[in-house]
């Protein structure tokens, strides 16, 4: 028997609409842990008392010593990338998934036909979905009917493929470029001129200064043609959608030297007879009086136009047009993120879930205080009734003939498509007993009567213990984007450390999303300050709190990440040893060759020449104390090997202990089993060796270290 998810709201929230909708069903699984939330007392007390007499059969043991079944191996094998949801014409579930094991192969997979079966590989073996579009990508394939369109990683073409039949051969519909040097992103099927709209970024005259458009591909199976280019003039497009009728198209464009989340615009375009945009409005973005960036702009079923912006309270909400006013009305204020950072293409953050000629109910996930919710919209009465589910965080929601397909996760729940089961990783879940349970923690900073928040994750271990003198080891991680949140899910990665007596902190410094537009500009002119002193305040404010080990505090990060943790070690002495991942050392070198969509990103985040040359670490590796560990993709064109050598060396020449490991065929972000394995486990052993004072108890070789060994 399967359970509905909407058979029960948040009773903080009345809804007339429990006994109407009808969606798909989580597992059993899902419906037992959330059963389990609501124990007696009594019961209760006895798995209290149950831990207490476990707690003195543990073995004691240094922190950073305890022995684990979360190895790295386990870790690269879970690290399944989910990159998008859609669902066919019959109602089966399609998703995206990387695949470490395959070198990061993009396969595109259908869900089992019948419960006990295997899911389906829809993606030929010699093919791989992926799009560079942007660098970052997403938003690789469309699914409408039986028919796959999507971008293939070698070559960058999009193929044709029927999905009624595994052994269906893509056929290409773009042309043969000799290289990898147009990508297509964002695409829709448009029934009206039998074509398929899409973002198209050339990079045929320029790698650095790509031609972005919006341009249609036909789909008759007749002679492959150049695309046709329907809207164009600006530096970045995304999201075109259709209406139902194909008669008008929503887009968000913006220009440099903007992100889409510093200010965008939406655009509305009329379709004429013969398939050209004749006439333009301009519905968002556009007035100088309003800051504000749109995005994810949607047609409901009747044909209105829907779309996220964060006028007036400085938060991500939902809003609707009026067309004939060409006027802009909320839908519901709220001091929440309804969408995120136009980092990928592809996000969808809301889905009209019930056609009604007078009102729209609108399924809609927003976040708040560092958790997600999901949510049902009325339009009408600009009411928002919660839904009871088991996940902390959604990523992306997909609906069909009134049932939902939510990408989400918890602490205790990998990444996960929520149907009739857990798609992806639920091997992870027989290490439950190891887990260590996020907590939710905000922290002062420099700035008095300002706070910034991170997850705390305590060392957790369900056969060891430490003395109760010994404080643990910290190791402190800072997000890239750094536009960007960290989440409080179930990552293996992080439960590797918590599982063998590391104490792990994931911190949303000032500029992080999630919170607002004013906590997202605290980074404005200020990176390289404001992230590595909310950094250290973290790192410090646990010491205080008895949480770690004032003389074992570790930084690591990847990306921005990577750039927060140089900064951290370069100017401040917070840290005693740390690990940058494809980090940025010379913000000059960074700004000069880095992709076309960060081209002028650190223009806002720096600011001055001067500033730029203050914060690189690379000027000023005199002030460096402690030993670093860089780990680069030789293929990386976001942030490329130059910036670790550089740091490397000069490293080296000065004395301190400093290994450098750089991966073939690696790009920005390691997605190689093996990669990931490695580097996790080179990551623990160097720290160590260097600062922990204790012996790790896997069988790791380590890496040489210049300075040391």
């Amino acid at each position: 028997m399967a359970f509905s998810i909407l058979t029960r709201f948040s009773t903080s929230t009345s809804s007339p609409y429990s006994s109407a909708l009808f969606f798909n069903h989580f597992s059993k699984r899902i419906i037992f842990t959330i059963a389990t939330k609501k124990k007696s007392q009594p019961q209760s007390y006895k798995v209290m008392a149950s831990s207490q007499a476990q707690a003195q059969n543990k073995i004691t043991a240094p922190y950073g010593s305890w022995k684990s079944p979360i190895t790295a191996d386990v870790v690269s094998g879970s690290c399944k990338r989910l990159g998008g949801t859609a669902v066919d014409s019959q109602g089966h579930l399609f998703w995206l998934e990387s695949r470490p094991s395959e070198s990061g192969r993009g396969v595109l997979v259908k869900e089992a036909e019948k419960p006990g079966d295997e899911p389906i590989d829809i993606t030929p073996k010699e093919f791989a979905v992926r799009t560079v579009a942007q660098e970052y990508g997403g938003g690789a394939f469309r699914v409408s009917g039986d028919t796959v369109v999507f971008s293939n990683y070698k070559d960058q073409r999009l193929y044709k493929q029927s999905i009624s039949s595994k052994d269906s051969c893509p056929v290409p519909i773009t042309p043969d470029y000799g290289g990898p040097v147009v990508s297509y992103a964002d695409g829709i099927f448009d029934s009206r001129f039998n074509r398929y709209i899409t973002v198209m970024e050339d990079r045929r005259e320029s790698s650095i200064n790509a031609t972005t458009t919006i341009t249609a591909v036909p789909l008759d199976g007749g002679n492959i043609q150049e695309p046709k280019v329907l809207v164009s003039g600006n530096d970045f497009y995304a999201f075109p959608h259709l209406d139902a009728k194909g008669e008008r198209m929503a887009w968000i464009e913006w220009s440099h030297p903007n992100m889409p989340w510093d200010k965008a615009e939406l655009w509305v375009g009329y379709i004429s007879e013969n398939g050209e945009v004749y006439k333009r409005v301009c519905v968002a973005g556009c007035d100088p009086k309003i800051v504000e960036s749109p995005t994810e702009p949607k047609w409901s079923p009747t044909g209105e136009l829907f779309f996220v912006t964060d006028r007036n309270n400085g938060f991500w909400n939902l809003h609707k047009w009026v067309e004939s006013k060409n006027e802009v009305l909320p839908l519901y204020f709220l001091n929440a993120e309804f969408s995120r950072p136009l980092w990928v293409f592809g996000m969808n953050s809301y889905e009209f879930i019930k056609r009604d000629v007078e009102k729209n109910l609108i399924a809609c996930s927003y976040r708040q205080n560092g958790r997600s919710y999901l949510g049902i919209l009325d339009d009408m009465q600009g009411s928002i009734s919660l839904l009871d589910i088991p996940f902390t965080d959604i990523d992306n929601i997909t609906s069909w003939n009134n049932y939902l397909y939510v990408e989400g996760a918890s602490a205790v729940h990998p990444s996960s498509v929520a149907k009739d089961c857990l798609v992806s990783s639920p091997d992870s879940l027989k290490y439950e007993s190891y887990f260590s349970l996020p907590e939710l923690i905000e922290f002062p900073t420099d700035v008095p009567g300002q706070n910034a928040y991170a997850y705390y994750y305590p060392p957790s271990n369900s056969l060891y213990q430490a003395t109760q003198e010994e404080k643990p080891p910290l190791l402190l991680k800072s997000h890239g984007g750094p536009t960007s949140e960290t989440r409080g899910i179930l990552n293996l990665s992080i439960q590797y450390w918590t599982s063998r007596g590391w104490a792990f902190v994931d911190v949303n410094y000032g500029g992080s999303t999630g919170y607002g537009r004013e906590y997202r500009e605290r980074l404005l002119g200020r990176w390289g300050i404001a992230d590595v002193d909310d950094c250290c305040n973290c790192a410090r404010f646990l010491v205080e709190n008895g949480k770690a080990d004032v003389e074992r505090l570790c930084i690591t990060g990847g990306s921005a990440g990577g750039y927060t943790t140089l900064a951290a070690l370069a100017f401040r002495d917070t840290f005693k040893a740390g690990a940058s991942l494809y980090g940025v050392a010379d913000l000059n070198l960074l700004r000069a060759e880095t992709h076309k969509f960060e081209s002028h990103y650190l223009d806002n985040l720096v600011g001055s020449e001067k500033a730029y040359y203050e914060r690189s670490p690379i000027n000023f590796v005199d002030k460096f104390s402690c030993p670093i560990i860089l780990f680069q993709g030789l293929e990386d064109k976001v942030v490329p090997p130059d910036q670790a050598r550089k740091i490397y060396q000069a490293l080296k020449e000065k004395g301190l202990p400093v290994a450098l490991v750089e991966y073939e065929g690696e790009q920005h972000g390691f997605r190689k089993a093996e990669n990931i394995k490695f580097t996790l486990e080179q990551q623990m052993v160097f720290f160590a060796r260097l600062v922990g004072r204790f012996n790790v108890a896997d069988p790791i070789i380590p890496i040489k270290i210049d300075n040391f060994d």
